[in-house]
């Protein structure tokens, strides 16, 4: 080892690659001797002692490496799990031990040896023949530490996997989330659809889009923001109960929150409204998350989250009178304005009142109602919960209430003060929906960049009929951010969007 002791660590690893390739042997081999998982290997050294058991073979990549002179032990890791090495210079060859000073912690190997249970009680494979699969060039972050600079975390997602299990875990108990709504959707005889990533008018979301150019056709196309508007288009085709599971992007602001790209899950049910949505969505949490986590209760900073039993339904009008004080079915703009401002919410306007107003005033009610209840209302709403029946400006694709015309049939759900899901009985009316969009193009064209688009092929969609119809809607993201502990939503992604590194 001493030829590579004075070397800064990735010149000795490059310095060990050539020292391989020195030798003949290739250090990055096409193919791999046969050989059985870690798991496999430990299961059938069950109930050994300390005598030479069955002869197996492992790959792995070597996580610790300690010894010297004649003895050395290792930790091999694969996906299943880890098993310790031994290298005994009287059980290899000269040529093979010799060589065991051109590894190092990252590398990947093969090895095939004898089981034995050692004196402190671990499984151990004597090693008998190994070689080289890959040559690691960088070292392995801190295996005790992990890597603690959030934003290399995100960036270099792949070495933290590496050195943490709980990464790791993570993640997969993300694809088993996802895996158990796929189940719970086929068992109620939901199909599996994909939806345009293209669109040439983004729709079924308050969001503003991405846009790329098609050169093939010279013309410009938004990333969708939404699977909504398509989905719908195939309930009116005859697909009764329809779901999807897809990327969709906003271009939105970076918070802990929110990402550009994200996973939504989308289903729609014909002949059913947001009432059977309802008691459907509660089942579907809790047998989701009971499956991926093994409990319904969550902890969550202060709170315990408690996904039992059956989730309360608050309205959303009244929770405006209890935090916020206002009526807003009976307020007028200015006072619905007014409001606002008493409480402090910013809009970028200015730094005094006036100036905040002038700024409320170019904003739909709507958005004016959103801004309000975000404000004053969804900080305090921390247990599982729906909030229902939204107002009409607010909720353009819902239908209306038929005791209440100024209310939609909309339910969001909320937990931890965060929206995780957002459902409607869909509006099916093609004059009512003309009319609605057409009100949201004004706002879009006064300067709401959120604001929703007229869609004329969607209205001659819904001018050939679509049934009574329920849909939902959920950041797969959110949901699983809400349940696992993280802090920010980018800890659910494997890859999330990153400002571009400087190199130089």
């Amino acid at each position: 080892m001493a030829q590579f002791a004075d070397l800064d660590p990735f010149a000795a690893r490059l310095a060990k690659l050539q020292a391989w390739r020195d030798l003949g042997v290739d250090p990055y081999p096409a193919h791999v001797p046969a050989h059985v998982r870690i798991q496999e290997a430990r299961e059938a050294g069950s109930g050994l002692t300390e005598e030479l058991g069955p002869e197996k073979a492992v790959t792995g990549r070597l996580k610790a490496l300690r010894g010297q002179g004649a003895l050395f032990f290792a930790d091999l890791h694969d996906a299943t799990g880890k098993i310790q090495l031994l290298f005994k210079k009287d059980a290899l060859s000269a040529e093979l031990f010799d060589r065991l000073e051109l590894l190092d912690l990252g590398d990947f190997i093969w090895v095939s040896g004898n089981l034995f249970m050692s004196k402190r009680g671990e499984l151990t494979l004597e090693v008998h023949e190994w070689s080289i699969l890959t040559k690691t060039l960088h070292p392995l972050p801190d295996l005790w530490r992990g890597l603690q600079d959030v934003e290399q975390r995100q960036r270099q997602r792949y070495a933290e996997l590496i050195v943490s299990d709980e990464a790791r875990e993570r993640f997969q108990k993300r694809s088993r989330l996802v895996s158990s709504l796929r189940r719970f959707m086929e068992q109620h005889s939901f199909i599996e659809v994909e939806t345009p990533v293209f669109e040439q008018i983004p729709g079924g979301a308050d969001a503003e889009p991405f846009v790329t150019h098609h050169n093939a056709l010279d013309v410009d196309f938004y990333l969708r923001i939404a699977l909504e508007l398509h989905l719908k288009r195939l309930v009116v085709g005859g697909f009764e109960r329809v779901f999807e599971i897809g990327r969709v992007f906003r271009n939105e602001g970076m918070d802990t929150q929110h990402l550009q790209e994200f996973t939504m899950f989308e289903l729609y049910w014909a002949y059913a409204s947001y009432e059977e949505l309802m008691p459907f969505i509660q089942e579907m949490y809790q047998t989701a998350l009971m499956e991926t986590f093994g409990t319904l209760q969550f902890e969550r900073g202060e709170h315990v989250l408690n996904f039992e039993g059956e989730f309360p339904r608050v309205s959303y009008v009244q929770l405006l009178k209890d935090y916020a004080g206002i009526n807003i079915l009976e307020a007028s703009d200015e006072e619905l304005i007014d409001c606002i401002v008493k409480h402090g919410l910013k809009t970028g306007g200015g730094a005094n009142q006036e100036a905040q107003a002038d700024e409320l005033k170019k904003l739909g009610r709507g958005r004016l109602f959103d801004l309000l209840y975000k404000k004053t209302v969804r900080p305090h709403l921390i247990q599982p919960q729906f909030v229902v029946d939204f107002p009409v400006e607010f909720s353009p694709l819902a239908k209306r209430k038929a005791n209440d015309s100024r209310l939609t049939e909309r339910f969001v759900f909320l937990c931890d003060g965060s929206e995780v899901g957002n459902a409607f009985t869909e509006l099916n009316d093609p004059i009512d929906q003309r009319g609605r969009l057409e009100a949201q193009e004004k706002l879009r064209l006064a300067g709401d960049p959120e604001a929703q688009r007229m869609d004329e092929d969607f209205l001659r969609a819904l001018e050939h009929g679509m049934p009574p119809t329920t849909g939902f809607g959920v950041s797969i993201d959110r949901l699983f951010a809400l349940a696992s502990g993280v802090e920010s939503v980018r800890e659910t992604v494997l890859f999330p969007t990153m400002r571009p590194e400087k190199h130089g």
